[in-house]
């Protein structure tokens, strides 16, 4: 069975060992140079592929994903019907989220960066801090990454709710799905996360309507898609203080441009796409196996529907 990596910038020969390992007579290919015969091509493994690159393999079987996003291969007009896609759910990308997710909820819920903001103009005050209880969580996105950071945060002791498109039944969790669920979920949200699908119902959720929705002084924690966010709306809503802080970890336009005036907002913690990051070494097991699959004409583990985006 063949191979064929197609991820400018990442280094193939991190995945060939891992990958061997699963499968040992496995035929791992490099695009550009190292195609061969686009006919012998059986599974794709890919992030942002050239438009209409998909279509020149006429054997193709599956259609990989390198990361949990799928929409940098919706995007392809030319994407060939038919072959079924899967996003990449990896437990080594789902425990980099959680920490993430953790890391910044916490940040924010002990007002670390009010301390920073203290310390770096020599001043010396103790702030207020509310108890976990009091902080209300709201997630929108219950899947597998949403879904494993709530369950962590309630731990803490944090109320936490989520959003999604179908309501969720998750231990601790209060699930709300549909427009009038959103608001309702929003009204009682102090520190909101965005871990939602990028698709056409969901570029742009978090504009001014619905940051204006949240109590005055939430914070927000986008770790999913940077079209999700509307710039402008969010710069509007920290400088009038309905949103106090906000972590940003992905953007609409990356790398961020210099220019971009999120990098020097008092308000925002901006990293470079760094949450989660796809290893070798945790999700080369999983993908082997839908490899497996894929040739069997079996069901892909994390099949999207193409309808609806993810």
């Amino acid at each position: 069975m063949a191979l064929l990596f197609i991820c400018e910038g990442e280094d193939p020969r991190a995945w060939e060992t891992p990958l061997r390992t699963e499968i040992p007579d496995l035929d791992i290919r490099v695009w550009p140079d190292g195609v061969g015969n686009p006919d012998e091509i059986d599974v794709v493994l890919t992030w942002k592929p050239p438009r209409g690159l998909l279509a020149t393999f006429p054997n193709l079987k599956a259609i990989l994903s390198l990361a949990a996003g799928i929409e940098h291969i919706l995007r392809d007009p030319e994407l060939p019907s038919g072959v079924p896609i899967a996003r990449l759910i990896d437990p080594g990308l789902k425990t980099g989220m959680v920490e993430f997710v953790v890391m910044e909820v916490l940040r924010h819920h002990r007002r670390e960066p009010e301390y920073r903001s203290q310390q770096l103009s020599g001043d010396w005050k103790l702030l207020r801090q509310k108890l976990s209880r009091d902080r209300r969580i709201g997630i929108l996105g219950l899947g597998h990454l949403g879904g494993a950071c709530g369950e962590i945060l309630c731990r803490f002791g944090f109320p936490v709710s989520g959003w999604s498109r179908s309501s969720k039944n998750l231990a601790g969790i209060t699930s709300y799905s549909g427009e009038d669920g959103l608001f309702a979920m929003l009204e009682q949200t102090d520190i909101l996360i965005c871990l939602l699908p990028l698709t056409p119902d969901t570029e742009d959720i978090l504009d001014a309507t619905t940051l204006g929705a949240l109590p005055r002084g939430a914070m927000i924690i986008n770790a999913a898609r940077g079209k999700h966010v509307v710039d402008d709306d969010l710069i509007a809503a920290l400088n009038s203080g309905q949103i106090s802080g906000a972590t940003l970890d992905v953007f609409r336009e990356e790398p961020l441009p210099s220019h971009h005036p999120f990098w020097s907002h008092p308000d925002i913690i901006l990293y470079p796409h760094a949450a989660a990051w796809t290893l070798p070494e945790s999700a080369a097991s999983v993908i082997a196996d839908n490899i497996i699959r894929a040739v069997k004409a079996e069901p892909l583990f994390g099949q999207i529907d193409v309808r609806r985006g993810y």
